[in-house]
């Protein structure tokens, strides 16, 4: 299958999805709700919680419950641009205005939790905190210890390079020995440079958080690095030594990851992001970060 069909068939279940979205949320248009949507007892005590509403009062949503009453604990490394980051001492990204707008539909307020990326899974299994909002892909291994949302956003990988240091590399393909990659703990990036590019005699070097990897890059410490595309292509905005010189479509979709203890929480989450992507504030959001015009498709909103 080559990349046309293959992004073909992306968007075609996408679409189907948005469809089983749309279905759902008129479904639950006539239930009547009540209450705040959380009682204050923690998901493991299996306790079913009052009714939360939507913004309107005339959307109901399941029963749910929070490990704090009226709040949703959401953990990222808040150092994802353009995902989430601090800014003047604000949170703000796309994650952030998403989750938050989640949560306005279920009476909630966000309580953001800074966290490590390659512990912040079993962190949120053992109910740490309510989610894990990070620009996490979802995938087979995570499955294993969280449970995932319905896919929220549609990513690829991207290797970037110091154009004054290696102006002629323009791919993976063209490392080999000698040559170093950063790569951020506990993600697909890293997963993708083990299993492709560690082969062709390339070593890695492993960062905890994400900006140390491009300052190592500007400063000439690796010979590239590989992570999210949208995340780059961000970040190089402001670093002109730094290019992202190839993308890389890994099929990834990214999720919000919850407690298998709490499948209440997340299908209530689940129905706010249907009525979001239904109602058109999910492509509002999403065109605020990801400007719509000469964007490629793998890239576009799913509504």
């Amino acid at each position: 299958m080559d990349k046309e069909d293959t992004l073909k068939k992306a968007r075609i279940s996408i679409a189907a999805l948005v469809a089983v979205f749309a279905l759902v949320v008129a479904s639950c248009a006539d239930e009547d709700g009540g209450g705040t949507g959380a009682t204050g007892e923690t998901p493991a005590t299996g306790a079913t919680g009052a009714t939360a509403t939507g913004a309107t009062g005339e959307t109901g949503f399941p029963a749910f419950t929070t490990l704090e009453e009226g709040v949703l604990q959401a953990a990222n490394c808040l150092d994802y641009p353009p995902f989430e980051s601090v800014v003047d001492g604000d949170e703000v990204g796309f994650d952030i205005d998403l989750v938050e707008a989640i949560a306005e539909r279920l009476g909630l307020t966000v309580e953001w939790i800074r966290a490590d990326f390659d512990t912040v899974f079993t962190a949120v299994a053992g109910d740490q905190f309510d989610v894990v909002a990070a620009a996490a892909t979802i995938t087979a291994e995570r499955e294993e210890v969280v449970d995932f949302s319905d896919p929220y956003y549609n990513s690829l990988q991207a290797m970037t390079v110091n154009t004054t240091e290696t102006p002629d590399i323009t791919s993976y393909e063209q490392l080999g020995p000698g040559d170093t990659v950063a790569v951020q703990k506990g993600t697909t990036g890293k997963l993708f440079a083990e299993e492709n590019i560690v082969p062709l005699g390339a070593e890695l070097v492993t960062f905890q958080l994400n900006s140390d990897m491009f300052r190592e890059l500007e400063g000439g410490g690796v010979t590239a690095l590989v992570t999210d595309a949208p995340a780059s292509l961000e970040i190089v905005k402001d670093l002109p030594a730094l290019a992202v010189v190839q993308q890389i479509d890994t099929q990834e979709q990214y999720g919000f990851a919850f407690s298998p203890s709490n499948p209440e929480l997340r299908e209530a989450m689940n129905l706010a992001l249907a009525q979001l992507i239904a109602d058109g504030t999910y492509a509002e959001i999403f065109g605020t970060y990801f400007p719509i015009e000469g964007l490629p498709p793998e890239y576009a909103p799913t509504a």
